[in-house]
């Protein structure tokens, strides 16, 4: 099966031929007006509720953030939004990897930030969360998608409704390459 979205249709093509369908993925701006500065401003923020997928997604790649400059800091604030899930150190060990060298990737999904300003980006600052016709294909969990101003697609977390009613993070697929900060390039 493949999956083509364009504005408002989705084109399916699979073993049964072509369909076409309008369609009603939901896309929510989740909205920082203050970077927290510990964690209970953390806390305080109304994503914090972890609700909804959208508001699960976005704090996870505000989470992700702190690892570079604040690392206890990052591991309140991710342990959080995994809820009852077990951190194990190789998923620690993993992370340390991803930011060896790019501690700007977490920080391009946020609305303007590009590699042409070292991916700063805009305020407030906002991340865009959507879902696609796919993203609750599993009971219980949700596939949320993030653009960055980076890459060319969109990537992914995944997330698992807890037996609160809360959504955790169970998967992310976000800290993978882009294109480096304009600052890096030699030739500019």
């Amino acid at each position: 099966m493949f999956l083509c979205d364009f504005a408002d249709y989705t084109v399916i093509i699979g073993n049964g031929g072509i369909h076409m369908g309008i369609s009603d993925n939901k896309t929510e701006d989740m909205v920082f007006l203050k970077m927290p500065e510990n964690f209970e401003e953390f806390l305080a923020l109304s994503q914090a509720k972890l609700s909804t997928p959208f508001e699960t997604a976005a704090l996870t790649v505000l989470a992700l953030c702190y690892y570079p400059n604040d690392f206890e800091l990052f591991k309140k604030m991710y342990e959080y939004v995994s809820g009852p899930r077990q951190i194990s150190q190789m998923e620690y060990q993993f992370l340390k990897d991803r930011f060896k060298d790019t501690d700007y990737v977490a920080r391009s999904y946020f609305k303007g930030a590009v590699p042409d300003n070292d991916y700063k980006p805009s305020e407030p600052h906002t991340i865009t969360v959507s879902e696609n016709p796919y993203t609750y294909a599993n009971e219980g969990y949700a596939k949320m998608f993030m653009s960055s101003g980076g890459a060319d697609s969109p990537r992914s977390v995944l997330l698992r409704k807890g037996k609160d009613g809360k959504w955790y993070l169970w998967e992310q697929f976000v800290l993978v390459g882009i294109r480096s900060p304009e600052s890096t390039n030699p030739w500019a």
